[in-house]
């Protein structure tokens, strides 16, 4: 499930020995602002490392790509088998624990629902019928799927079952990004893709990287709440960018894998802060899912640092969990 590109970086343009790195993956673009350890570290050496972590990601679980092993997974008859690799293992675990804590909000087996609804590979396609949506969500559920996580083996039950990790491997490029970051002794850098970010150490100014969430609005942009954050990952996940409109009514990106229909509430954008990106970037679809009142309870009882922001007619309105209170500029938001 894609997420809404939501984080714009606020105050950091490189300066000083400061260096900047852009470039594009997964279908969005990615962008890295790093102070160097040592001058002489060649910004291609770098390029070539964070390149290198989002090509594990890209290569194994982008449902995009036809040779991927999700792909062919994805594709296979009932019966068939075969053996993932050590990060979709780490990734579904971790699914497996957001879906749980967050009652199937949140559900990696959502892709028939999402090509049925026009939010997959194949593009938009007509308003399904309630039966076409009956046959989509009897697929959905990891209980079409055989998984052995010692072996990591993965077969499917059912014809038709999907895994689509999407609303976790970006994030999980950015961790794996970060690391090899560390692994060349850069400390002190922020890198993002596609909204989903991974800050570390201190910015440019030798304080700590300022980023901004976006106001939800398409007719104009701006801040809606202004952040201080270091060591932390950032993602972001909301409904007002990706959707599509019949009859006057619009229709989410983001279905709830519990009722097979896009979400009709007044959540319209959830920030999650975490150590994890991938974990921010899971939590983020879920609790966009779930809706203000169920992920605000949540956030509250998993010490979750999430920041949503609601709609009421005409009327944006913001509010935060007592972990991410800490995070925000003086002037960066208003509790209501």
């Amino acid at each position: 499930m894609l997420v809404v590109l939501v984080l714009a970086v606020v105050g950091c343009e490189p300066k000083d020995n400061a260096l900047r790195l852009s470039g594009s993956i997964f279908g969005t673009s990615w962008s890295l602002v790093y102070v160097p350890k040592d001058v002489s570290t060649d910004p291609s050496v770098v390029e070539a490392a964070v390149l290198e972590a989002f090509e594990v990601v890209d290569s194994t679980m982008n449902t995009y790509v036809p040779g991927t092993p999700l792909s062919r997974f994805n594709q296979m008859p009932v019966g068939e088998v075969i053996e993932m690799g050590w990060d979709f293992a780490y990734l579904v675990d971790e699914a497996h624990r957001i879906t749980r804590l967050s009652g199937g909000a949140y559900d990696v087996t959502v892709g028939p629902l999402l090509d049925l609804w026009g939010f997959g590979p194949k593009g938009p396609t007509a308003y399904p019928s309630v039966e076409e949506v009956d046959a989509a969500k009897a697929i959905t559920g990891w209980s079409h799927v055989d998984w052995d996580p010692t072996s990591r083996l993965l077969s499917k039950r059912k014809p038709g079952v999907e895994v689509e990790l999407s609303s976790i491997a970006k994030g999980y490029a950015v961790d794996l990004g970060a690391d090899a970051l560390d692994e060349l002794g850069i400390e002190n850098f922020l890198l993002e893709v596609g909204g989903e970010m991974q800050a570390r150490g201190v910015s440019p100014r030798g304080d700590q990287w300022r980023v901004a969430i976006e106001r939800p609005e398409m007719a104009r942009s701006g801040v809606q709440a202004a952040l201080s954050i270091t060591d932390v990952g950032i993602a972001t996940s909301g409904d007002y960018r990706n959707y599509f409109e019949v009859d006057g009514t619009r229709y989410s990106h983001l279905i709830d894998p519990r009722t097979g229909y896009p979400i009709r509430h007044d959540l319209v954008s959830v920030t999650v802060i975490h150590p994890s990106t991938a974990i921010a970037d899971a939590w983020a679809t879920a609790m966009a899912v779930m809706g203000t009142t169920a992920s605000m309870s949540l956030a509250e009882e998993r010490n979750l640092a999430i920041y949503v922001i609601r709609r009421s007619g005409d009327t944006l309105s913001s509010q935060w969990s007592s972990e991410f209170g800490s995070y925000l500029e003086p002037s960066g938001g208003d509790r209501q």
